[in-house]
């Protein structure tokens, strides 16, 4: 019987994991599409926040908060911030910056 919980934990263990790195692919993803929506340089992604909860469907599942870093100018970094549901994103907040033409 220990063994069986064992093997059920350590399943979990791997589902949660593999659900997270597919989060940060998306991630990473929707932060590429944000910087060539905007014509910027992305030079980061990374994760803030990360928890189990019940998404906007009513199913349960992983919400993920990620930071991106971009550049308008070369010089200036602008942290802009994903807000995602599984891989999903919900919202994406990007703060004023320069606009270089």
């Amino acid at each position: 019987m220990a063994t069986l919980w064992l093997f059920i934990l350590v399943g979990a263990v791997i589902a949660l994991f593999w659900s997270s790195r597919q989060a940060a692919e998306a991630a990473k993803d929707h932060a590429q599409h944000q910087a060539d929506k905007l014509q910027v340089q992305l030079l980061s992604v990374a994760c803030q926040k990360r928890r189990l909860g019940i998404l906007k469907n009513g199913k349960p599942g992983i919400k993920s908060q990620f930071i991106f870093e971009f550049s308008s100018d070369g010089e200036t970094v602008y942290q802009g911030v994903l807000h995602l549901e599984n891989s999903r994103l919900v919202k994406a907040d990007v703060p004023p910056h320069r606009i270089t033409t």
